[in-house]
């Protein structure tokens, strides 16, 4: 039964987030990827493997070689996600923020300066 991967199991991993930030520059052959790494290339390789299951990256074959390409339009789902969080805590903090001023205000009136 083969593994599901999802984008943020992807996006988990140190290395591979490397390995995006990399080839989002350019297009790079996986002996370019793996050079640039302490790791065996074995085991870049199973980071690339993870990355094409779950769709950030392809592989396109140019002659000899191939060339882990990153599918950009794939992140937006983290990025979707990423917004929605920051919207609600950013709602989160401003309703503090008024409840403080709230408070303030309402010790002023009674004479509880702190």
């Amino acid at each position: 039964m083969e593994k599901r991967r999802d984008i943020y199991q992807a996006i988990a991993d140190p290395t591979r987030r490397e390995i995006i930030s990399l080839i989002a520059r350019q297009s790079m052959n996986l002996n370019a990827i793996a050079d640039n790494f302490d790791a065996s290339r074995p085991a870049i390789s199973q980071h690339i493997k993870v990355l094409t299951e779950c769709g950030l990256v392809i592989i396109r074959q140019q002659g000899r070689e191939r060339f882990c390409e990153l599918k950009i339009d794939k992140l937006k789902e983290v990025t979707s996600w990423v917004e929605e969080c920051n919207k609600y805590w950013n709602a989160t903090i401003d309703s503090m923020e008024d409840y403080l001023q709230q408070l303030q205000t309402k010790n002023k009136k009674h004479g509880k300066q702190q």
